[in-house]
């Protein structure tokens, strides 16, 4: 427990056995009033001061002006009546702080939850130097520099394994309680916990530039982004607060005067407590706190799952999904092809097999390491020349002096050459030499195991509709969407046209629903900013995946779409609530203080309660059980 907590429940304590001792002493006069001047002063100075400092700085009408208007004004109320009864304005002021008390354990308690599930910032990097680790700060590593890591620590920087093999706990970036094996030339990301060998790591990026910077500080940053329902609490309190003071004020005067100009007796004590009553009612601790809350603790809860969600609102978005849309590659497929046929025509397979390769050789793409994988030989780059890549068609070069187009049918009729149709399942990639066809090659990936369970998963939480767009072949992209689930498909897509038909859906789907499309952040960064909300997947160490998207899933696994979903659902539910219950409490408590039946002690439940009711409620959202 923090220094000022401590501070705080002392307070209270002493409060609460000071009132006991006084309700028996036989105190009267100007001592009784001292010793309870006192008492409250020892329990309210702090909101006294802040109250101060707002009308000093003209930001009079919040919670601590009410608070202390309302309790000043019941004692001095009490002096007035020289009834002696100061209890009630201290037991208002000590309610408050215990509220107050249980909200920043509340609070510190989520921060708590939500700091240890990220506790992956690493503390320091080892250096060899003269045969000796040295532990250095991982900000002064420069760039291609070698850093060991030993079993037990974390990895302080990205990069790739030069030495040695282990297993990673990659728990605090993906929830993922299985270890992932790595071996020399595995790239690695920092802010895993190597397990078991000895990792001699080549560093790729400054710690700035690290994954464990980008991702602590996203999570750090999320609550600048408000949601609809924070900025609607915001302008709310900044127009309630005022109009309550308002409506206190004109209690205060309009019913004795009402009474005065009936010929009765004004009554000024009994209206000013029905005004100081409506006043301690009227604070609006419960939506001002909970609210935001609420959304700081399921982002807190999603980053348990290894959901990064950049901000409140994009949490908001997602909670009104009706309409995901999927990239195929790596998304729901694994994104590791294999060759799987050869169909040749004027050379034998070895040698459509080598051109391709060679033509491949400066791509990155997951076809073209299965191209050079299938090849098995070392490439020699000074056989290629002139690589032109067209995009959404494929790859022309020149090896060996010959002329190479590599790609889909597209690249094929663009050079005047009518393909071969291929009847095998997979991508089919077509090769031309020196303008005349040569073959084709079949390239197969796989469905991850859990993506049919993912789409299942989409129906329970709430999607009445999923949508697959890929630019493979309309037999391929039929195929996987048929073993998956999918309800509509679009193939053979360029870039742009995954744009267009985004742009089409967005055009088809209700008002207030939105749409969300997953793809890999890297190729489909066009379409993941079009989208109402924009998932990367398999975004461990991209960095172009945690800017282009609003939310970053830390793994592969497909199903993490649902719990996402799931998790916004059951925060904007919470929302809700707390939102129907502050305000139902709150406006029915005005009501009877305004006519006189609410005391001051109806009062602090309508404050006090409500505001704990709703903190209570509000981090329930730092847990979700998947169905």
């Amino acid at each position: 427990m923090k220094k000022k907590q401590k501070i705080m429940l002392v307070r209270i304590a002493v409060t609460s056995v000071a009132l006991i001792i006084l309700h028996f002493i036989p105190v009267t006069g100007l001592s009784r009033l001292l010793l309870y001047t006192a008492v409250y002063i020892l329990i309210g100075y702090d909101i006294l001061k802040k109250a101060g400092w707002g009308i000093i700085h003209g930001r009079a009408f919040d919670e601590n002006f009410l608070m202390t208007v309302a309790t000043v004004g019941a004692f001095g109320l009490a002096v007035w009546e020289k009834s002696g009864e100061y209890t009630e304005g201290i037991a208002v002021m000590l309610f408050y702080q215990v509220g107050e008390f249980f909200q920043n354990l509340a609070v510190g308690k989520s921060r708590k939850n939500i700091s240890s599930l990220m506790d992956i910032r690493p503390d320091y990097a080892n250096i060899e130097r003269d045969g000796e680790l040295l532990k250095v700060s991982p900000d002064e590593v420069r760039v291609g520099s070698i850093i060991t890591v030993r079993p037990g620590e974390k990895i302080p920087l990205d990069g790739t394994v030069t030495d040695g093999s282990s297993s990673l706990n990659t728990c605090a970036l993906t929830g993922e309680s299985l270890p992932r094996d790595v071996k020399v030339g595995d790239g690695v990301i920092s802010g895993c916990i190597n397990m078991s060998g000895v990792l001699k790591i080549r560093t790729e990026k400054e710690f700035g530039e690290s994954t464990v910077s980008k991702i602590l500080d996203l999570v750090e940053n999320a609550s600048s982004r408000k949601s609809k329902s924070e900025a609607f609490i915001s302008r709310f309190a900044r127009i309630y607060t005022p109009a309550v003071c308002g409506a206190a004020l004109l209690l205060a005067l309009a019913g004795p005067g009402i009474r005065f100009a009936l010929g009765m007796s004004p009554e000024w004590d009994v209206w000013l407590y029905r005004a100081l009553t409506f006043l301690v009612v009227s604070c609006p601790c419960a939506l001002v706190i909970s609210i935001p809350l609420s959304f700081f603790s399921g982002i807190g809860g999603a980053s348990r799952e290894g959901i990064l969600i950049k901000g409140s609102n994009y949490l908001e978005i997602l909670a009104k999904t009706k309409c995901v849309v999927f990239d195929k590659t790596g998304t729901l497929t694994e994104g590791v092809f294999e060759v799987t046929g050869v169909h040749h025509n004027s050379l034998n397979r070895e040698k459509l097999l080598e051109y391709a390769a060679l033509a491949e050789c400066d791509s990155t793409h997951p076809i073209s390491k299965s191209l050079q994988k299938a090849y098995g030989k070392p490439i020699d780059r000074s056989r290629v020349g002139n690589i032109e890549e067209i995009s959404g068609h494929g790859i022309r070069a020149e090896v060996d002096g010959k002329s190479i187009a590599i790609g889909n049918i597209k690249l094929m009729r663009l050079v005047g050459i009518e393909p071969i149709e291929c009847h095998g399942t997979g991508t089919v990639i077509h090769v031309a030499v020196d303008g005349k066809y040569a073959g084709h090659i079949v390239i197969s990936d796989v469905v991850k195991p859990t993506a049919k369970a993912a789409i299942a998963s989409l129906g329970r939480v709430g999607v009445d509709k999923t949508v697959m767009l890929t630019g493979d072949a309309k037999a391929v992209a039929e195929k996987v969407a048929d073993e998956l689930g999918i309800v509509e498909v679009r193939s053979e897509l360029l870039p742009a046209d995954k744009v267009t038909e985004v742009e089409r859906l967005l055009d088809e789907k209700k008002k207030n629903e939105k749409l969300a499309f997953v793809g890999d952040g890297i190729n489909d960064a066009p379409v993941l900013t079009r989208a109402d909300i924009g998932i990367a997947m398999g975004a461990m160490g991209s960095d172009a995946a945690i800017e282009a998207a609003d939310i970053v899933l830390m793994d592969d696994d497909p199903m993490r779409i649902s719990t996402a979903i799931g998790i916004s659902r059951k925060c904007l539910s919470i929302v809700k609530e707390n939102i129907v219950f502050s305000l139902a409490v709150k406006f029915a408590c005005l009501v009877l203080a305004a006519i006189g039946i609410a005391d001051m002690w109806l009062a602090i439940f309508a404050d006090v309660g409500v505001m704990i009711i709703a903190v209570l409620n509000a981090i329930r959202a730092l847990r979700y059980k998947s169905e």
